[in-house]
């Protein structure tokens, strides 16, 4: 049993700012922006949170009818890769969990115990994992139909290299986020997003987490037992 922590959702890099978190914890998941053209892909004005109000209230205009890349999603929990996160997701098995970070930002508040930091979001309690490269034709359509929420599904193509990890029911998106990070110095001495001291020591693992840090897994067992009671709690 392991697992995988993956960074997801928009952040400065992808989109220009972090996601909104509230002063109870609570927060908004705000996908990336979709990069490839596509049909059926819902826009940020488009699709309403769980505040009630749409996602463009947290993202700049320009972004408002800017179709987003839903990865993952959590109606049918899946979450998918053709580059070269696929083969961190392909070292996942039934039974190991994929676990979401992302970067939020307070919204109207000050409340110093959610700072803008990387935060869990939500977790997969991994079901199956499935590498379209070795699948017929017949069976990417059949998976195409099964999960038409999932990002790269509904892109239509660029199948070639797909992973797509599918969560079993007892995944979700939580309702408060989880701090995982603090500010250190990088080597050139740039303050900059690293597991904080608790996490170290909950995961076993340490270090920076940037978006263009490979994933990190954890491997030994009580951390993940504890990890999965951790996300299971909130």
């Amino acid at each position: 049993m392991k697992a995988l922590l993956l960074r997801v959702g928009i952040d400065k890099g992808s989109g220009g700012i972090y996601g909104p978190i509230f002063d109870d914890g609570s927060f908004e998941f705000v996908p990336i922006p979709e990069t490839y053209r596509s049909c059926t892909a819902t826009t940020y004005g488009e699709r309403i949170g769980r505040k009630g109000k749409p996602l463009s209230t947290y993202v700049p205009p320009a972004l408002r009818h800017v179709p987003m890349h839903d990865d993952p999603e959590f109606v049918t929990c899946t979450y998918g890769d053709p580059s070269i996160k696929r083969r961190y997701l392909l070292e996942l098995s039934k039974g190991d969990s994929l676990v979401f970070y992302a970067g939020l930002k307070p919204f109207n508040h000050n409340n110093p115990d959610y700072p803008e930091a990387l935060y869990f979001v939500g977790y997969f309690m991994i079901e199956q994992v499935i590498d379209f490269n070795w699948l017929s034709a017949s069976e990417r359509a059949a998976y195409r139909q099964r999960y038409p929420y999932n990002a790269h599904i509904k892109r239509g193509y660029a199948f070639e290299n797909l992973v797509i990890v599918v969560g079993s029911e007892d995944s979700r998106l939580l309702n408060r986020a989880l701090l995982i990070s603090e500010k250190k110095p990088d080597k050139s001495g740039r303050p900059t997003f690293a597991l904080s001291s608790e996490m170290e020591e909950l995961l076993e693992i340490s270090g920076f987490i940037q978006r263009s840090i490979p994933p990190r897994f954890v491997t030994r067992e009580h951390s993940v037992a504890q990890l999965v009671q951790l996300l299971d709690s909130s």
